[in-house]
């Protein structure tokens, strides 16, 4: 096999955790992990946080019974990809041409590289060494045929023979090709699925995937179940009958006035990603990197390359486009005091010498790379579309893109604040588990809606929350008013809502209280009382100091 298909690999271990530990300034031997999904799950724990037996999956109070100290942080992909910069800005001293898998993981073109470097294993001793003196942060780096065994080296921190990756791969269970999903969580939930499957038919190893006939395999799995099948293999992701040459497809836009700030560009961003999609989708095609671009106003010019997965897995669309030139925005416009330190030069082990750096942009006094004057994209590897096509009917035949597309062109006129999306949140009562974010934005919410909250409405939902509370009587059987004591007793049966009207109670449930105590930014102590009325429409109704309003309707 030729060193064309060599692959590096430099490997971050635990980076989210790394990064979010940087980012709060938890120091290094701390235990911590970063918590996210549904339950509050931990995703990646440090090597100390593993230590005292905390685990990926387990939920949150688990991991603190075994870590008393255990510091929990957020799951957040943008301050992953933001303070996964430098990390690439130094390991591109070393290797030009490389891609971004996903923060943590860069994919690098060994065959010259090594050669200049006198061998394999030189060139990665030079990329760790370099990415620490750099950074400060540890790196492996391993090497070998095809992406899915150069990845498992990184974590081997070890470089494959030539030809052996096959041998290498062989004895490792299915559920290893989660490490080449390089889409985020979709892409990863998809391959544990498969592996799932592929375990219950009793296909464990890598190497009992590779036996069965590649035509079985199509037929039963389809293309994710080649796509995995190429890999265990040791082959690259595509498969070289599936090339044809095609040019790349580039989009690109002046940013007048320029953009200093992420929100700023992300708008544009948001535009070209929509305009590369259709082009893509209109020729038919597919891509599986893509290569961001970008000039300041300084004249320098910054660009990256991401990889984005396969047809195997969906291709790209308008929003993991977008998703990505997100992420490198975040990189090149956050400044951060870590940051500052580390892009200049000026971290630890950093040499005198600026020649070799000297591509790289001179960052401003805030450790950023100054205004943005010109954006574009370019879908790289453009192959022939595969067996990947859209339903004739449904949520994939065009009403959603088409609405994104409205709505991106609301927000270009009126600005992005201007469009709000609704995500739920943690909180007691319907008006608190509604946060809005601007449309098309990934921002976390507030408040975790996975955590418990003790005096929380039951369901269902409410169909409607009032924008205003407004006010209403609750009156019993002989006209008096109804009033809650302390003791959560009601005075009398509620019988009849002055509210638009008189209207007759038909049921009720009832009353709860809800106490927030002062560590909640703005406590409040109140009950809760739902009704049904005679036309059968149904009424949440909030109780403070014997007066009574109407917050939320049920259908």
């Amino acid at each position: 096999m030729s060193d064309a298909t060599r692959t590096a690999v430099l490997w971050v271990p635990d980076w989210p955790v790394v990064a979010a530990m940087t980012v709060a300034g938890v120091p290094a031997h701390t235990p911590a992990a970063v918590l996210g999904g549904t339950g509050g799950r931990v995703l990646v724990a440090s090597a100390t946080a593993r230590a005292q037996g905390v685990r990926r999956g387990m939920l949150r109070r688990r991991a603190q019974e075994l870590s008393p100290d255990l510091e929990v942080l957020a799951a957040d992909d943008l301050r992953d990809a933001r303070e996964f910069e430098p990390v690439v800005a130094a390991a591109e001293t070393v290797v030009a041409g490389l891609e971004i898998a996903r923060p943590g993981l860069v994919l690098l073109p060994s065959g010259g590289a090594s050669r200049y470097h006198g061998s394999e294993g030189a060139l990665a001793e030079a990329l760790v060494s370099r990415v620490a003196d750099r950074t400060g942060y540890e790196s492996q780096v391993g090497v070998a045929d095809g992406i899915l065994a150069a990845v498992l080296a990184a974590r081997g921190d070890r470089v494959v023979a030539p030809g052996g990756s096959a041998a290498y791969l062989a004895p490792r269970p299915v559920v290893d090709l989660v490490h080449a999903a390089a889409g985020g969580d979709v892409e990863v939930r998809a391959v544990q699925d498969l592996a799932d499957l592929l375990g219950r038919l009793g296909v464990r190893s890598l190497g009992a995937l590779v036996a069965l006939p590649a035509t079985s395999v199509r037929s039963r799995f389809g293309d994710l179940g080649v796509w995995a099948r190429r890999l265990a293999a040791g082959a690259d992701l595509r498969p070289p009958a599936r090339r044809r040459i095609e040019p790349d497809v580039a989009v690109a836009a002046e940013l007048d006035p320029p953009a200093e700030r992420v929100d700023v560009a992300a708008f544009a961003a948001r535009r070209l990603a929509q305009d590369l999609h259709e082009r893509l989708v209109r020729r038919s095609l597919s891509a599986g990197r893509l290569r961001i671009a970008a000039r300041t106003e300084a004249g320098a010019d910054l660009e990256r390359v991401w990889r984005c997965g396969d047809d195997a897995m969906g291709g790209l669309d308008a929003t993991r486009i977008t998703e990505r030139v997100r992420w490198q925005l975040e990189g090149w416009l956050t400044a951060s005091a870590v940051r500052a330190g580390r892009t200049t030069g000026r971290g630890p082990g950093a040499g005198a010498g600026t020649d070799e750096h000297a591509h790289e942009p001179a960052p401003d006094e805030d450790g950023g790379v100054g205004r943005l004057v010109h954006l574009a994209i370019t879908a790289e590897e453009v192959v022939l579309a595969g067996t990947h096509q859209p339903r004739l009917w449904g949520a994939s035949s065009g009403e959603g893109e088409r609405a994104r597309r409205a709505l991106g062109r609301v927000q270009g006129l009126l600005g992005g604040d201007a469009v709000l999306a609704v995500q739920i949140q943690g909180g007691r009562d319907a008006r608190d588990r509604v946060h809005l974010v601007p449309f098309g934005e990934h921002a976390p919410p507030e408040r975790d809606p996975a955590l418990p909250w003790p005096g929380g409405l039951p369901s269902p939902a409410p169909a409607t929350v009032l924008p205003v509370p407004e006010s209403t009587t609750v009156l019993d059987g002989a006209g008096r008013p109804v009033v809650v004591d302390a003791r959560l007793a009601m005075s009398g049966p509620p019988d009849r809502v002055r509210w638009t009207g008189l209207r007759a109670v038909r049921g009720w449930a009832g009353p709860w209280p809800v106490a927030e105590r002062w560590w909640t930014p703005s406590p409040r102590r109140r009950v809760y009382l739902q009704v049904v009325l005679d036309d059968g429409s149904g009424l949440l109704l909030a109780g403070t100091q014997g007066e009574w309003v109407v917050e939320a309707l049920y259908d």
